[in-house]
């Protein structure tokens, strides 16, 4: 059974469709790549399926609860400490070793450290490490890798291989080259909206347009 079911999806940015016509599955074990040039509403079509913004068009069916999203903001407590805030996001959670998590992303050294005082990378390490006391099994990632070294790039992709290999699916939109094998490409390209298409109120008959 699928993870997430996305039929005939349409999105907008700022009003204006971006995005229209997608569908797609992504089953346990399975992850996605979205591609395409800047502006084309990945990070729109992600926000959606995060359950952020609705969609113009279209239907997702996935379980309740079942999305953990990471989006370019890392979302810390600068005043808590690494562990601290992963302790944090697993009471919200409901569960989750924060331990576990910290030592995914090599942040033992750093777990009494305060998220404020890290650096860029060490924060995004941080935000993703987030993921791991979730206890979701879909993971949707925007740009993922952004701000972190070669070797922590190999370390947040054999987490997500791990993720993948014990029954979870990864959707996301990066330019890097994570390794995983059998992932697949969605080129968003052939799905661009026809330019001036405005976003319609809630029950319009498009058929009229």
């Amino acid at each position: 059974m699928s993870l997430l079911a996305v039929h005939d999806l349409a999105v907008a940015r700022g009003g204006l469709r971006t995005v229209e016509g997608v569908s797609f599955t992504l089953d346990p074990g399975q992850a996605l790549i979205l591609r395409g040039p800047n502006g084309i509403g990945k990070t729109t079509l992600l926000r959606c399926i995060a359950g952020l913004q609705p969609a113009i068009a279209g239907r997702i069916d996935m379980a309740e609860d079942a999305v953990a999203y990471a989006a370019h903001a890392d979302g810390l407590k600068s005043t808590l400490t690494a562990a601290e805030n992963l302790q944090f996001w697993a009471a919200v959670f409901g569960g989750g070793d924060s331990r576990a998590a910290l030592a995914a992303m090599d942040l033992t050294a750093l777990a009494d450290r305060p998220a404020g005082t890290l650096s860029a990378g060490q924060k995004r390490r941080l935000g993703l490490a987030r993921l791991l006391v979730t206890g979701r099994p879909l993971w949707v990632l925007d740009e993922p890798t952004v701000s972190l070294d070669g070797a922590s790039v190999e370390r947040f992709a054999q987490v997500i291989g791990d993720h993948l290999a014990q029954g979870g699916a990864a959707l996301m939109a990066t330019h890097i080259d994570l390794g995983l094998t059998g992932a697949e490409v969605l080129d968003l390209t052939p799905y661009r909206a026809r330019p001036g298409q405005k976003h319609r109120p809630a029950g319009f008959n498009e058929a009229f347009a």
